[in-house]
């Protein structure tokens, strides 16, 4: 049963955000993560608001929580530190 990532973020710092967006790639890859949304318009009618919105698609709950434990998305986490806020779902389909 497929599960996905549902991500909010507000970037503080681009330049260092950037970092993240070099290294995370390779957790996604490596797991067969498929972005559904990424950005774009979004309406934020109740709770805090963020201006980003990800959602990502895994095969299954264990991949898509392997992928945020993986070493290769730690490194990604430890690179967006204290620049961004982000608030982050593991869901089952």
């Amino acid at each position: 049963m497929a599960a996905y990532w549902i991500a909010h973020v507000t970037i503080q710092d681009m330049a260092q955000y950037e970092k993240y967006m070099q290294l995370a790639p390779a957790a996604f890859q490596k797991y067969g993560a498929k972005f559904l949304a990424r950005g774009g318009q979004a309406l934020n009618p109740e709770g805090k608001i963020f201006e980003r919105h990800v959602l990502i698609e895994f095969p299954d709950l264990a991949t898509a929580q392997a992928c945020y434990e993986s070493e290769e998305y730690r490194l990604a986490r430890n690179a967006r530190a204290d620049c961004a806020d982000v608030m982050i779902s593991i869901v089952e389909a």
